[in-house]
């Protein structure tokens, strides 16, 4: 499996001069190569192969008045940026066909120069890690890197960044086996249900609580954001109060991702298995709760528990989105109709037990998700008898035994 480490980069200003080039022409470089397919298309063409896609916009544009400033940059960054559109059309093609899995692809569109996000990617052709710990860059040089982590690999490529808020980044692409930083195994397993007012209730009974990042720097971020829209457009003010209300935003940004990382580390490390219910985001940041949705990032939050689960050999268990788990009794198996949000805590009418609505759903996910892969030797009684609320005793709909788990796995378990 591929990972990203990323670190932060600190450029004097000559090297700044210089990436910025290199970003304008492999963006040129990109528009060029998309401009001249379009071309093509809409002449009735057919359509132009990767090989001739890079001669037309690399070696024959560079010996054009027009283009000739492209050779100042190093040539393995826009030959890297033709093979990255011909990626993205070779995902479009496969999207369409129904040989890639996820989302639809759309076609690659056209990079503005106006974007205060720019990159440029290297290859391992065009970068070394020298023995001071710098990054030299093929016509740029050695720049200075603040290195938080070690590579536990050889990266085989390394992305330039800049970011909206000015800073610079290296990203390096490593590649790594799956499974291959194992964690001892443990007898644990955990449910987890999201939410707005609790960002995770596990079935331990254990609430993690929604930081609210961006609700924080409401206040400051609106401010920031008057006096920008009355400073004059194209001006140097106008750039600096851009720039402080891009540092907010990052610093939003920021604290969510390493939120992020910790809590999906610190479940990983402590559970054998992992079980969570889908959502549905896209439908859900298209409500009233839009704003919230958007902030608590539960899309980023399952994708970091699959890919640590993959790394750290964990099972991680995905319950379908129409399972009710918040409408199951956790002792009786007693099905209640929906309940309003504001609705908290409720007693079960079949049972009597009082229960508290999230971690009553953490313990049905967990339940659900155990009885589905069947798990021999599950401590899920243990698991429900954490919370005194709803100690009940007792495993519900306890699932036929299969084999154990031999290699960390992703579920997905679809309610019938």
């Amino acid at each position: 499996m591929k990972l990203r480490y990323n670190y932060r980069l600190y450029p004097d200003t000559a090297q700044r001069r210089i990436l910025a080039k290199t970003f304008g022409c492999a963006r040129v470089v990109w528009n060029d190569a998309l401009a001249a397919r379009k071309a093509a298309r809409k002449a009735g063409s057919p359509y132009i192969g990767d090989a001739a896609i890079q001669r037309l916009v690399l070696t024959q544009a560079k010996k054009t008045p027009e283009r000739a400033w492209l050779a100042e940059v190093s040539s393995v960054v826009l030959q890297q940026s033709v093979r990255d559109l011909n990626t993205a059309y070779k995902n479009f093609f496969d999207s369409v066909a129904g040989r890639r899995k996820g989302p639809k692809m759309g076609l690659p569109t056209f990079k503005s120069r106006h974007d205060h996000r720019q990159s440029a990617r290297f290859n391992a052709n065009a970068f070394t890690l020298t023995n001071d710990r710098r990054l030299y860059l093929a016509k740029i040089g050695e720049v200075e890197v603040r290195w938080s982590r070690e590579l536990p690999t050889a990266p085989s490529s390394v992305t330039v960044i800049k970011d909206a808020a000015g800073r610079y980044f290296a990203s390096f692409v490593i590649e790594v086996p799956e499974g291959g930083q194992q964690l001892p195994e443990i007898g644990t397993e955990v449910g987890i249900d999201l939410g707005l007012t609790h960002y995770a209730v596990l079935s331990t009974g254990e609430k993690i609580a929604n930081p609210k990042w961006l609700r924080r720097r409401e206040k400051k971020l609106a401010r920031l954001q008057r006096e920008l829209s009355r400073k004059q457009k194209g001006s140097k003010n106008r750039e600096r109060a851009r720039l402080r209300v891009a540092r907010q935003h990052a610093k939003v940004a920021d604290t969510r991702r390493d939120f992020l990382h910790q809590a999906s580390t610190s479940i990983i490390r402590e559970n054998q298995t992992v079980c969570i219910e889908t959502l549905s985001v896209r439908g859900l940041a298209r409500s009233r709760l839009a704003k919230a949705v958007h902030e608590v990032s539960w899309g980023a939050f399952t994708r970091l528990l699959e890919g640590k689960s993959a790394r750290h050999g964990r099972a991680l268990v995905k319950i379908g989105r129409f399972f009710p788990s918040s409408q199951l009794c956790p002792c009786c198996g007693w099905k209640g109709g929906k309940l309003a949000l504001d609705v908290r805590e409720w007693d079960c009418p079949s049972c009597g037990e009082h229960h508290d609505r999230d971690i009553a759903a953490a313990i049905n996910i967990l339940t659900e998700g155990v009885r589905s892969i069947g798990i021999p030797g599950s401590t899920v009684a243990a698991g429900l008898a954490g919370h005194g609320i709803n100690d009940c005793g007792g495993q519900v709909r306890p699932g036929e035994a299969t084999p154990t788990l031999a290699q960390p796995a992703t579920y997905n378990v679809q309610a019938a």
